[in-house]
């Protein structure tokens, strides 16, 4: 008896031990950072996943879908409002093999609605989540993430219209609803927002998402801001950082935004992706964030460089969740900025 208690002692501490190294093993997978990627539809799909490095990204958000004046995202196995590259609304087969595809890259995949500038073909987003359209629209919405077998859905409700429905009372509350109907099916809601007084998500909102993405950039673009500006230096990144955190975003759901693109100024070209500077002006000139003269009036182009993504993903790592990017399809062929952030989270 005494040899078959010492065996069941020794089983126990065998499996207590395999419980703390198991334990360990899913707190590592837990704690890696999430990078979170935006892919275009409106870019082509194929296009932008065959253009990514699909083990460097966590979580994909395809953009943008919007309902239709009924509340309806898919009529007849098409999107109702979301087109692909050629301006076709997007078929239904067609997104669910995208899922697929990323799914077996291990990536989780979200479909981001709405937009920073809605379409004509979308319906009032106003009219769709006020008291009597709301329900339906979650309801929508958690039927589009079932038919697309999607891991949540993500809102990109901005600018006038995010101020106008949360003004009326009815931007949480609709956050509220669809938190609650997704988190019961085992899916993810996540936002992207803004940092400027009248752009911002409702601090009353923030509870209710898995992740809240910042886009930290576009502080100038080719109509607005003041000429002479970078569109996205690393002072604003600490600033919105510290700015969500203040707003009571906690730490492991606060996602830094950062540009793959970049405005050009003063007779420059107004809008390059990474992928386009580099080819156009040679990867030597883009390690600057700005390429020419900055100042009111001056020929110049301001975007980020690969130093400037590291250190923003370093400072990512050190004071929030992980890292976001609008958007995929812009990258270099050589992933030089997507490499700059595993470098960064990695506190390289």
């Amino acid at each position: 008896m005494a040899g078959l208690s010492a065996f069941w002692r020794i089983v126990a501490i065998l499996i207590g031990f395999t419980l703390v190294l198991s334990s360990a093993s899913t707190a590592s997978a837990t704690d890696r950072p999430v990078v979170v990627g935006y892919l275009a539809a409106f870019k082509g799909l194929d296009l932008s996943i065959e253009r990514t490095d699909l083990s460097a990204f966590t979580h994909y958000n395809l953009s943008f879908a919007n309902p239709d004046a009924g509340g309806a995202f898919v009529r007849g196995g098409r999107m109702t409002c979301m087109g692909d590259e050629n301006g076709a609304a997007m078929r239904v087969d067609a997104l669910r093999a995208a899922v697929a595809r990323l799914h077996a890259a291990g990536g989780k995949v979200l479909l981001s609605t709405a937009g920073g500038v809605i379409p004509g073909c979308s319906g009032d987003w106003r009219a769709l989540l006020a008291p009597k359209r709301s329900a339906a629209t979650v309801a929508a919405l958690v039927e589009l993430a079932e038919t697309l077998n999607l891991d949540g859905i993500d809102i990109d409700i901005e600018g006038a219209l995010l101020t106008e429905i949360d003004k009326a009372g009815n931007y949480t509350p609709f956050i509220a609803k669809l938190s609650a109907a997704l988190k019961a099916r085992g899916k993810l809601l996540t936002c992207a927002t803004a940092s400027y007084e009248g752009g911002m998500i409702p601090i009353s909102s923030i509870a209710y998402f898995d992740l809240v993405n910042i886009m930290s950039y576009d502080a100038i673009g080719p109509s607005w801001g003041q000429s002479g500006d970078e569109h996205s230096p690393y002072e604003m990144a600490k600033r919105d950082l510290n700015l969500w955190l203040a707003r009571g975003v906690a730490r492991e759901r606060l996602v830094l935004g950062v540009p793959f693109y970049g405005y050009g100024f003063g007779g420059e070209t107004a809008n390059w992706s990474y992928r386009d500077l580099a080819a156009s002006k040679g990867l030597d000139a883009t390690k600057a964030d700005v390429i020419g003269d900055r100042c009111a009036g001056c020929r110049y182009i301001t975007h980020n460089g690969p130093a400037t993504i590291a250190a923003k993903a370093r400072l990512a790592a050190e004071k929030a969740g992980g890292v976001m990017v609008w958007e995929l399809s812009q990258d270099s062929p050589d992933h030089a900025l997507t490499r700059a952030i595993g470098r960064g989270l990695s506190r390289e």
